[in-house]
Parts: C-alpha cells; sequence; structure tokens
C-alpha cells in the first residue's frame, strides 16, 4: 500500500534561511541590474499559485524563477513548469534544487536559459504564465510573450505595485496608457491583490501588485496588431496633446488626423487616455485603403 502524497498546503516551501543558505553557496548576491527580489515567505507563495487558477493538467511559463521559490509552489500546482531564467548561475542550480525539495517532481521541469524578451520557442505549449516580474522589463516581458506564445491563455504576475495599476488601468483613468491599450489588445487584465514588502530579500522599497490576465480575442479590424500598436504609441507620446495633434506625425498632417478620426467615430479634440482598444483599431484601420 502507497503512502498518501502530501498536499500542496503542506509541502516545504522555501523561506528566508533557505534562501539565503542557496544563495551563498552559490555565490549569488540579488541584483538591482536585474531587478532580484526574492520571495522568502511561503505562505506568499501558495498565495501566488492560488491566485493563478493553476489547473493540474496545465503546463506553467516561469519567467525568473530565481532560486525557486515559486517554482516549488507551481510544481506542486501544475503538470509540467517550463522556467526562463537570464542568469546562467541560477538556471544551473535551479534543477538540484527541485531535486533536493521535490524529488519526485524533477522531471516535471525545463529550465530555458535565456533572456525572456528574445524567447520566441519553448518546450511545450504552455498554457499560463505565472511569475514574479522585475519592474523595469515587466511591461516588455507580458506583452512579448502574450505575442509569440498564443497558447497562453491566462496567468498572474506580480510586478511593482504602480506598475500593476497601469498594466490594469482603464480609459479615463490618471494610470491608463500604452500598457494599459496593449495589454487590452491581447487580453482583458484585473488586479488581483497586493504584496507586502517584507516577504521579499532584499525588501524592495514599494509594494507589489499581482496582476491577472485572461487571453481574448483582439478587436475585429482589418489593421494589423503593429499598425494599431503604432497609433497608441502615437496618442500617448504626448498626452497632453488632442488626439487631432498628437497623431498629425502619423497620419501625414493635422488635417489627415482629423479625418481618420471621423472616420473612425473619435472625437478629434479628445486625447488619448479617454479611449478604448477598440477605438484605437478603429482609428488605424481608417487610414486604410479601401477595399474592392
Amino acid at each position: 500500500m502507497t503512502s498518501p502524497q502530501p498536499s500542496p498546503a503542506t509541502q516545504p516551501l522555501l523561506g528566508a534561511t533557505e534562501i539565503r543558505r542557496l544563495a551563498e553557496e552559490i555565490g549569488v548576491r540579488p541584483t538591482k541590474t536585474l531587478g532580484q527580489n526574492f520571495v522568502i515567505d511561503g505562505n506568499t507563495i501558495r498565495r501566488i499559485v492560488a491566485a493563478a487558477k493553476v489547473d493540474p493538467a496545465e503546463t506553467v511559463l516561469e519567467v525568473g524563477p530565481g532560486l525557486g521559490s515559486l517554482t516549488l509552489g507551481l510544481l506542486d500546482a501544475a503538470a509540467r513548469v517550463v522556467a526562463v531564467e537570464i542568469d546562467p548561475v541560477l538556471a544551473a542550480r535551479l534543477p538540484e534544487t527541485v531535486v533536493a525539495f521535490r524529488p519526485e517532481k524533477a522531471g516535471n521541469l525545463d529550465v530555458v536559459l535565456s533572456d525572456a524578451m528574445r524567447i520566441t520557442e519553448l518546450p511545450g505549449e504552455p498554457t499560463a504564465l505565472v511569475a514574479n516580474l522585475p519592474y523595469n522589463v515587466a511591461v516588455p516581458v507580458v506583452l512579448h510573450l502574450l505575442e509569440h506564445f498564443p497558447s497562453l491563455r491566462h496567468g498572474l504576475v506580480m510586478v511593482q505595485d504602480e506598475v500593476a495599476d497601469r498594466m490594469v488601468a482603464g480609459p479615463g483613468s490618471k494610470t491608463y496608457g500604452v500598457p494599459s491599450v496593449k495589454g487590452a489588445w491581447y487580453s482583458q487584465m484585473r488586479k488581483a491583490g497586493v504584496i507586502g514588502m517584507n516577504v521579499f530579500w532584499p525588501a524592495p522599497k514599494i509594494s507589489s501588485g499581482l496582476v491577472e490576465f485572461v487571453r481574448r480575442e483582439p478587436p475585429v479590424t482589418r489593421a494589423s496588431r503593429e499598425q494599431v500598436f503604432a497609433v497608441i504609441d502615437a496618442a500617448f507620446a504626448q498626452r497632453r496633446k488632442t488626439l487631432r495633434a498628437a497623431l498629425a506625425g502619423w497620419a501625414g498632417g493635422a488635417a489627415e488626423a482629423e479625418r481618420f478620426l471621423r472616420v473612425a467615430g473619435v472625437d478629434p479634440t479628445a486625447r488619448g487616455e479617454v479611449i478604448d482598444v477598440a477605438a484605437f483599431a478603429r482609428i488605424a484601420e481608417a487610414k486604410l485603403p479601401m477595399t474592392a
């Protein structure tokens, strides 16, 4: 008779002592350059994994696993974890940590030594993204992964709290901008919680926010994603300007910009921060030649 497997809630996770010991063993000091802040609280890991709503049959993509705090929690919840790590020392150590703490799960981990901003292929087809992301690359990484990996259907990322607010903001909000609109092209995003500073080593100077996303189809439009994103970039390059003025360079003049805006049903005197992604798609489409 086999003994029952421990539940994920009772499996040991890395705490402050283990994290510092692992870091010392491999000579790693968290660096500001890579935005490394390691989670040292098991309950926080359990909270993140629960909020991510990972199905036991899923393959999860984790970016920046670091010393493996979140990786262990994800291995408890998912069928497989693909971990993308830019630091070769951390990438080399991660499988050993899994063997030490979850020997029965060691075969369920793939480690990819790479910059997440450069990857276009991964082992298997991850369906969820769960990651603790450095604030300085969080938005570009999420947008890159959503663009190149359509298999990602949902996910949860932990980012600097103010970045989280920008990612989930809606039209008319003070924090609404390029991250909000481009994120909305791919998915519905919402804030799923706030994480305090004392669960990290080293402790950051600001709280972290959890952003949950669920992929959805982009607005129906003849314009390509690149064409729509060009309008978004132009509209927010000079936030204080009206769309008629802000889009003049993109359109080939203010009069042309106004014409495209009126075709799209958008007030030329409005500003970019008050319109949604569907309106940006209509503006991009208005510039395209009419099809026969």
